[in-house]
């Protein structure tokens, strides 16, 4: 698989089912990740699957996916909390056997949320939790530094949301 062989675009609403399935693979994969339990996700409706995918094309959000083939393999998004704040990069996730630098994917997306974002603010939040060293690493990787703001993470086992910035130049 290479890069160029992806197709990389925003979600819109006919894309409900596609986003129901990957999200689900992504918080059986990893669940401390994405503030949401798998069980709250299995009884999302028609509707709430369709507000989801639309983020893609609505105002002040994005919802960017990578797709292999027929196969969606990769998400990222991005939302404005508020005005003071700017931009939050949420919902990141790769599929294993696309993940790391050889297969480019992470960085196709990030490169689409980044576009997003700089209509919006010249820097991108992200908040990680502290328990995911992995995260933590690649966010580095990526230019993103820690700013020494936490807060605690909503969900069991509780821990703290640690926030990180990129400035984006």
């Amino acid at each position: 698989m290479r890069a160029s062989d992806l197709m990389i675009r925003t979600t819109n609403e006919e894309d409900w089912r596609e986003v129901r399935t990957l999200r689900l693979e992504m918080l059986r994969d990893t669940p401390l990740a994405y503030a949401e339990t798998i069980e709250h996700a299995l009884l999302v409706d028609e509707t709430g699957w369709r507000l989801r995918a639309a983020r893609g094309t609505t105002p002040g959000q994005t919802s960017v996916v990578a797709i292999d083939g027929q196969r969606w393999i990769g998400h990222m998004g991005g939302y404005i909390p508020d005005a003071a704040t700017g931009p939050l990069l949420v919902g990141v996730y790769v599929t294993p056997d696309y993940r790391g630098e050889t297969a480019g994917v992470t960085r196709l997306l990030l490169d689409e949320v980044e576009k997003w974002a700089r209509r919006h603010s010249d820097t991108l939040r992200l908040e990680v939790h502290e328990a995911n060293p992995r995260a933590l690493r690649f966010y580095e990787k990526l230019g993103f530094t820690m700013t020494g703001r936490s807060r605690e993470y909503e969900l069991e086992p509780g821990g703290l949301e640690l926030e990180m910035i990129k400035p984006l130049r």
